[in-house]
């Protein structure tokens, strides 16, 4: 037995065997390398960061051509030269960027033109479908320049900016009838929302729909408390300050969360103040009750309060009549959120809803530029995380995306003769751009600094590489004390 573990001892001891096994080992490691690199490889596409840059050049310029209607009995030749130098002139270089006006004394064939007009006996403005009617025998083109640049370019007020939602295809409009305290009695239990929709708002949805897609959906509370108490008035009635608009929304008491979807909702509500707070009127600033009841969270929705009348006796139903003001205010609510610019004072729409068609083409022009400002923008972010981030990677669903982006850009441009399909092309643009930035296997490795892995790592390969290397300098110098003593020897 001793004779067996002397030669099992001998061949251990041998430096072939040892050898071949650091050998066998280092072997292992280097054969398992390229898995190991094909599996922590980061893969980092190339974008086409000049493309970007060329198209984030380029302006998305609307032509809009106006014709003269030649039977009012003016000069249509000399009207036309001096309403197109007075808007040029007035529109600005900004404005003239992305808005190319041409007035024509004639109808221009192929071109789905703007048709302006004088009414001598008229004393009010209107539009109807693309035509304005001007009152007045045309001999003022300073008034008529003047208000077709309001019509082509209406200017939100900076208070009504901020309320405008960010556009998008789909909106979510939920509708909510909240009582304060119905088991106090004299409340709203119910509400004919469908048939007040169709009588109210519907025709407004169906001329807003080139811009938006709307899913609608309701619900009823009945216990709906306000987490303050309301500015107590003279003669019982209560009143809200600016300040308490702020946090009216009861976010720990209402449940207005809607269905699940990815679809930004605007809310809006309808809210019944109960007995002891009736009633409540919005306060201005020196603290008097103000005629409207109505007012904007921004980006977020509107909201109405009514005060039912001091005779009522119980609860109840509310009818479409009942509702017939409450969803007018609704109705310039959702104008408001959804950037529907007015008309200029003066100017009565004639269409049989609103919005007429001259707010909706401005309008649609306006989102259009808004769009491909968020798409380039997005593109250039995008860029800009991977030249920062070295280890970020890009695949070919993000590349993808970028590339998609631009050529849907690129056909936004092409298509600026309709603002319809230049919207179209600018929202496909914006929500590609939107999904290669927020891609998954990106925003996976924007907080995953290089420290990070070499954190990762270095538990991972000390204790096996330490083994590894000892045994191979520890044969090292053996190797150099041998060589030595041979040599010694000879």
């Amino acid at each position: 037995m001793s004779g067996d573990a002397d030669d099992e001892r001998i061949f251990l001891q041998s430096r072939k065997v040892r050898w071949s096994i650091l050998a066998a080992y280092w072997a292992v490691i280097l054969l398992a390398l390229p898995l190991w690199w094909t599996t922590t490889s980061i893969q980092r596409l190339s974008l086409p960061t000049s493309r970007v840059e060329d198209l984030s050049r380029e302006d998305l310029r609307f032509p809009v051509d106006i014709t003269l209607n030649p039977s009012t009995g003016v000069d249509v030749n000399a009207l036309s030269v001096k309403l197109r130098g007075l808007i040029n002139a007035r529109l600005g270089p900004d404005v003239r960027s992305w808005l190319n006006v041409n007035v024509h004394p004639n109808p221009v064939p192929g071109t789905d033109s703007y048709v302006l007009d004088f009414d001598a006996g008229s004393q009010d403005s209107t539009v109807k479908e693309r035509n304005l009617t001007l009152a007045g025998d045309g001999s003022s083109p300073s008034k008529a320049a003047n208000l077709l640049i309001d019509l082509l370019t209406p200017r939100h007020t900076a208070a009504n900016q901020q309320k405008i939602a960010k556009y998008s295809p789909r909106y979510r409009l939920a509708f909510s009838l909240l009582n304060e305290n119905a088991a106090l009695g004299k409340s709203a239990l119910g509400w004919d929302l469908n048939d007040a929709l169709s009588r109210y708002l519907f025709p407004t949805l169906q001329s807003l729909q080139l811009l938006h897609n709307f899913t609608i959906e309701s619900q009823v509370q009945f216990h709906a408390p306000l987490a303050f108490d309301p500015t107590h008035l003279n003669d019982s009635a209560h009143g809200l300050t600016h300040e308490d608009l702020t946090v009216f929304v009861n976010s720990a008491e209402w449940s207005l969360s809607s269905s699940a979807s990815n679809d930004p909702v605007l809310h809006f509500v309808l809210f019944v103040p109960s007995i002891p707070h009736r009633p409540l009127y919005l306060l201005d600033s020196e603290g008097t009750p103000m005629k409207s009841n109505a007012f904007i969270l921004p980006q977020w929705g509107g909201i109405v309060i009514h005060n039912f009348s001091p005779d009522m006796t119980s609860n109840l139903h509310m009818t479409p009549e009942h509702l017939e003001g409450i969803f007018s205010a609704f109705r310039l609510q959702l104008f408001t959120l959804l950037g529907v610019p007015e008309l200029p004072k003066g100017v009565l729409c004639l269409d049989d809803a609103l919005p007429s068609r001259w707010q909706m083409d401005s309008l649609l022009r306006q989102r259009s530029l808004e769009n491909v400002a968020s798409t380039t923008e997005t593109l250039h972010s995008i860029i800009k995380l991977v030249n920062q981030i070295e280890n970020m990677p890009v695949k070919e669903d993000v590349k993808g995306d970028i590339q998609n982006a631009l050529d849907t850009l690129e056909l936004t441009y092409k298509s600026s003769n309709s603002a319809k399909s230049a919207l179209e092309y600018s929202a496909r643009a914006l929500t590609l751009s939107s999904r290669a930035f927020f891609n998954p296997g990106m925003l996976a490795l924007l907080y995953f600094p290089p420290e990070h892995t070499y954190a990762i790592y270095a538990p991972l390969f000390a204790p096996v590489s330490l083994p590894l290397l000892a045994p191979v300098v520890r044969e090292f110098i053996a190797w150099r004390k041998a060589k030595r003593a041979k040599q010694k020897v000879e």
